[in-house]
């Protein structure tokens, strides 16, 4: 696939693990930026045969606090087996590291973000044995960032903003403030941030706007992904251009045999005629228009 909703919404997070700060804090609970971090495998396979594995896995360092296991889920849409592998995680990560984790799921989702942060319980309901609290950004309260002065304060936060906000009707403005922002940035920043917007968008209506937005303010830019999505979009455009080209020959085949027989054609046959676009709705028309009496004829065994 060309993009990738579900890998922007964890990766981001291996690219700027101090993310994590600034997102709790949005979600009202604090933790410390971490002075050191590290990437760590995320297969939690255990010896049977059953592959078990959380997206993104960062091991943060903080200054006069116990390290933090951080788990990054990028969930999609509702799952009601994923809060049992969420806790599976939390179970294995701390029986292996011997560290606290904690779990941040991301969503793009209002519905599936609200679902997400509802907590679980497991065990019986006269004695629940284990809560599951995870954190969560999405659309439902990660801030709609439109001044590129507040973008430029925190560029990551501002990047996972308008990937959860994909679907927001301020996507332009918002889309606008990061490019302002990303015009005096260093290519080693900007180039990553472009493409985890882009691929976060996935299919949405707004990744079209943001290669618009990055095409006129960032001319410059040039990514495998951009260049694959324009050739993709060129292509699309391409064999839109020729079926319509292939339904207004049809068209004016029929209106042709009309011609060539002395039939006349009222106007609103010819309107229907003209604006069809299905070429074999079209060729049908087309053979009753050889025979038909009169030019509304072609119509008659519809």
């Amino acid at each position: 696939m060309v993009s990738s909703p579900h890998e922007a919404m964890h990766r981001i997070f291996q690219d700027h693990p101090g993310l994590f700060s600034g997102v709790s804090e949005v979600l009202g609970v604090r933790f410390a930026p971490p002075t050191s971090v590290t990437i760590l495998p995320t297969d939690l396979t255990e010896t049977r045969p059953l592959e078990r594995r959380v997206d993104t896995l960062l091991r943060l360092e903080t200054e006069g606090e116990e390290p933090l296991l951080l788990a990054v889920e990028a969930q999609g849409k509702k799952d009601p087996h994923k809060p049992a592998s969420w806790a599976y995680y939390a179970s294995y990560l701390l029986t292996k590291y011997r560290l606290q984790p904690m779990l941040l799921v991301v969503c793009q989702d209002r519905a599936t973000a609200e679902w997400a942060a509802r907590p679980v319980t497991f065990g019986p309901p006269q004695w629940p044995l284990l809560t599951l609290r995870p954190l969560v950004a999405g659309p439902h309260n990660m801030p709609v960032i439109t001044d590129p002065d507040e973008v430029h304060k925190d560029l990551a936060l501002a990047t996972l903003s308008a990937i959860t906000h994909g679907k927001n009707p301020d996507i332009e403005a918002i889309l606008k403030a990061v490019t302002a922002v990303l015009q005096d940035t260093p290519d080693t920043v900007k180039n990553p941030v472009i493409e985890f917007i882009f691929q976060g968008l996935g299919k949405l209506p707004a990744a079209a706007l943001w290669r618009k937005l990055v095409a006129v303010d960032l001319s410059f830019y040039k990514s495998a992904i951009f260049e694959e999505a324009r050739d993709e979009g060129r292509a699309q455009g391409r064999a839109q251009g020729q079926a319509q080209g292939q339904a207004q020959s049809r068209a004016e085949d029929i209106l042709d045999v009309f011609d060539v027989r002395g039939l006349d054609v009222p106007e609103a046959v010819r309107e229907r005629i003209t604006s069809c676009d299905d070429p074999e709705t079209l060729r049908h028309w087309h053979r009753r228009a050889v025979i038909a009496r009169s030019a509304d004829e072609i119509f008659t065994d519809e």
